[in-house]
């Protein structure tokens, strides 16, 4: 087990990288249909399920663009309100996405998501 043993007296500072979280992207990928407008995001892993929920979101009509680290979502341009199923049963964590869509579009249509 890794620990910092800090003797007291001297200024602590510096600088420390903390890798992305898939089951914190996903959600906060959702959340960017919410606002109608522009999302940059940061430090968001680039894994499969990151991948097929920003086609989600193409899909729906978002603008998605990926540039190294950072990916800007613009939701002002969403068009539909229903996940097509092909999308949906990719992870079963696209659900997340109905509840950001049913607050914006007041309607959702979805098939079930994949189960193990």
């Amino acid at each position: 087990m890794c620990c910092y043993i800090i003797n007291g007296g001297k200024k602590l500072e510096g600088e420390t990288y903390v890798s992305g979280s898939k089951n914190a992207s996903l959600p906060i990928l959702a959340g960017c249909i919410l606002n109608g407008k522009t999302s940059k995001l940061y430090n968001v892993p680039d894994i499969e399920d990151v991948r097929t929920t920003l086609k989600i979101l193409e899909y729906l009509g978002c603008k998605v663009k990926r540039d190294k680290n950072k990916i800007t979502i613009n939701s002002e341009s969403l068009n539909k309100n229903t996940i097509p199923d092909e999308l949906m049963r990719k992870l079963r964590s696209s659900v997340i996405i109905s509840g950001a869509l049913l607050s914006r579009c007041k309607e959702v249509m979805f098939s079930y998501p994949r189960w193990l």
